[in-house]
């Protein structure tokens, strides 16, 4: 009779921190359980990496023209005479608010997107973003405020919006075409009171908040980006926490239900969180416009993958604050990054409907 070594199982004293199997990763203990596919965690790498170039070639740019090596050198503090004041106080905070709102709202549009089940259902089509421009805008020219509280405006007006459109579209589930049509009517009333408010501010408000409204990130300094990095770290980890019942529900209410989720709790957790990385990321920058409905679709059809995407949908939307950023002081004069976004955007946008016209779904 022959014998076989007896096999030992490894203790959680001797267990790796972290295990990395095919497409899984296991913290020590089952503590942490978390599941990809290693095209999109490539995808958000090679994403992340190339927004990080733009963000350093938008350092560069202006009048004090600086080469990458340069940038770096200069982050490093070995940088050319009298580029320290440039890069580290002009240039860098508002390298880094475009890296972070670009994130913030590209996530925010994943979860949306995923939610409605509906490509269009991002938070600045469905009047989200709007409600936390409006709130903004209260802050900005009826109290005069600073960073701070136009962020607690942005997040006021954002949840009063979400909630009003989630009661209305609750009947038969807050997702699909319901949701999207019911928001854009509340997009439509919230222009509209957007527009009072101008017609209310004296003429030097009206200037500065209609340069807001465009998305700019112009003279945004550490405590913008410090606003849109306070909003990531609070609501980015509920989030990730969430991607595996979001996962679910877009296989529908009934089959996430037999899977053990409660749809009901995880679409207001989700809509929650959503709204405040959506009014974050507008106090910060402004409502810079089709950033969040087109950066989760264009990294589905990177990482080519179902599900929401939520890294590579984030690293996308930075990538496109980043790179527009950089477009828009390129061209002579000042011009926003809103209105390079919305030029891109509206492109992107026509393509999109075409493509469900041609597909039978519009």
């Amino acid at each position: 009779m022959s014998t076989r070594p007896a096999r030992t199982s490894r203790t959680p004293a001797d267990a790796p921190l972290l295990e990395l199997g095919r497409g899984h990763l296991r913290s020590r203990g089952g503590a942490l359980s978390l599941r990809f596919e290693r095209r999109a965690l490539l995808a958000a790498l090679v994403l992340a990496l190339a927004g990080g170039c733009a963000a350093v070639a938008a350092i560069g740019s202006g009048e004090l023209s600086l080469s990458p090596l340069e940038v770096v050198r200069t982050l490093a503090g070995s940088g050319p005479p009298g580029a320290d004041f440039v890069v580290m106080d002009l240039r860098l905070p508002r390298a880094l608010d475009a890296l972070l709102v670009g994130f913030g709202m590209g996530v925010a549009g994943a979860v949306f997107q995923s939610l409605s089940r509906n490509p269009l259902g991002s938070p600045d089509i469905i009047g989200f973003g709007n409600g936390a421009s409006a709130g903004a805008l209260v802050a900005l020219i009826l109290l005069d405020t600073g960073p701070v509280q136009t962020a607690a405006g942005a997040v006021g007006g954002g949840f009063c919006t979400a909630l009003v459109v989630y009661l209305l579209a609750r009947r038969g589930g807050a997702h699909g075409y319901r949701l999207v049509l019911i928001g854009i009517g509340a997009s439509a009333v919230l222009g509209s009171c957007t527009s009072f408010l101008f017609v209310r501010a004296d003429l030097g408000k009206a200037a500065q908040a209609a340069t807001w409204m465009v998305g700019s990130l112009g003279g945004r300094g550490w405590s913008d980006a410090a606003v849109a990095a306070v909003g990531l770290l609070a609501l980015l980890p509920a989030v990730l926490a969430c991607a595996r019942r979001l996962a679910l529900l877009e296989m529908g209410d009934d089959a996430a239900a037999a899977l053990g989720v409660s749809p009901e709790r995880t679409r207001i957790a989700l809509l929650a969180a959503g709204t405040g990385l959506t009014a974050m990321s507008v106090a910060a920058a402004g409502p810079i416009p089709f950033v969040a409905l087109a950066a989760p679709q264009l990294a589905r059809r990177v990482t080519r993958s179902t599900g929401p995407n939520l890294l590579p949908a984030g690293w996308m939307g930075a990538l496109l604050v980043a790179a527009c950023d950089w477009t828009a002081q390129r061209l002579p004069g000042i011009v926003p990054v809103g209105v390079v976004t919305g030029v891109t955007g509206g492109l992107y946008l026509a393509w999109l409907l075409w493509r469900q016209r041609r597909d039978g779904r519009l």
